[in-house]
């Protein structure tokens, strides 16, 4: 008798061990189920807008073309070095960004944890100054406040290396300009009452500071990279088909909203106000609208000229090879 009740106990033992282990391997795949994308509250992450505004009106972009498991999270951030910080985290697995700040994070990680995958949006980034100061090149910027959305990100890295070329000494910390890292919302107050001489910003602040605060374009980046959608590498490792079938259906959303330019940039208008509480004018949209394209492509040449002038201005000093940089599944 104490035989059979040994057996039942070690019998017992082993069902609860492997109902553990199957618990267990349920949760690891309920957990691989979702993908988490980073963006921003600007036009310039045009798709990220969008296909948020597509699932409040109950058509998931991205869900229904990844499988019919899987759950698609939106975390925003102010700028891109924040991004990237919650990519080194493992806070998020994809994020549209600026440029600099995936260069800046895959230097940073000796070229393992970043990848980009496709591109987003050129454009749409501008040098805005005060309308009656007298600023018409680099050289009259000394002793000028100039704000950027944040430090080290694509924009500011654009506007140090301008004023360097322009013969000016510039710092981290000031120089004969001092760049003000600045999140979008409180330069255009300081904007405003005068506190900036200038902002180097992204739509729709660009426009913004034009309607709301009479700011004159002194420096246009037309045809720069402004976003890129970037995935974390071992993620991409670990599930490459999944972040392949991201990247197909980035590319069509990208499709739609150059074929259907006023519906997204209503979308995007109504999105804004709903998950950030920013209300923006038809007009304001459109006018930032006109100063971007929405693209899926990537140039590698273009990224090399962004490592430039972020070696030129301090932020990179040795830069692994960047034919891993991008990487399209």
């Amino acid at each position: 008798m104490n035989e059979f009740l040994s057996r039942v106990r070690r019998l017992f033992v082993t069902m609860i061990a492997v109902g553990l282990c199957a618990f267990g391997t349920t949760a690891v795949r309920a957990q691989d189920l979702r993908i988490r994308i980073g963006h921003f509250p600007n036009v310039t992450h045009a798709q990220a807008l969008v296909a948020r505004n597509f699932e409040r009106q109950g058509r998931n972009w991205y869900a229904d073309r990844l499988g019919p498991k899987i759950k698609v999270e939106w975390y925003a951030y102010n700028a891109g070095p924040s991004a990237m910080e919650a990519i080194f985290a493992e806070s998020i697995d994809l994020t549209y960004v600026g440029p600099n700040p995936a260069i800046n994070a895959y230097a940073r990680s000796g070229g393992r944890e970043i990848r980009i995958v496709a591109g987003s949006v050129n454009g749409g980034s501008a040098l805005v100054v005060q309308p009656d100061e007298s600023l018409a090149s680099a050289a009259d910027f000394r002793g000028k406040r100039i704000a950027t959305p944040q430090f080290g990100n694509t924009q500011d890295v654009a506007a140090r290396a301008w004023l360097l070329a322009g013969g000016l000494r510039i710092t981290q910390a000031g120089g004969d300009a001092q760049v003000v890292p600045t999140a979008n919302p409180e330069q255009l107050s300081l904007f405003k009452t005068g506190q900036l001489d200038a902002v180097w910003t992204v739509e729709p602040w660009v426009s913004r500071l034009e309607m709301e605060a009479g700011g004159r374009i002194l420096v246009e980046e037309k045809n720069a990279i402004t976003t890129v959608l970037v995935a974390r590498a071992a993620f991409l490792a670990k599930h490459r088909d999944l972040v392949r079938r991201f990247v197909e259906a980035h590319r069509d959303l990208s499709d739609w909203i150059k074929h259907h330019p006023l519906d997204a940039q209503r979308m995007i208008r109504d999105e804004l106000k709903a998950s950030f509480r920013v209300s923006m004018s038809p007009e304001l949209i459109a006018r930032a609208w006109a100063r971007m394209s929405v693209t899926s492509e990537i140039s590698r040449s273009a990224l090399q000229t962004f490592v430039t002038k972020a070696q030129q201005v301090g932020f990179l000093r040795e830069m692994p090879e960047l034919s891993r940089l991008i990487e399209v599944p």
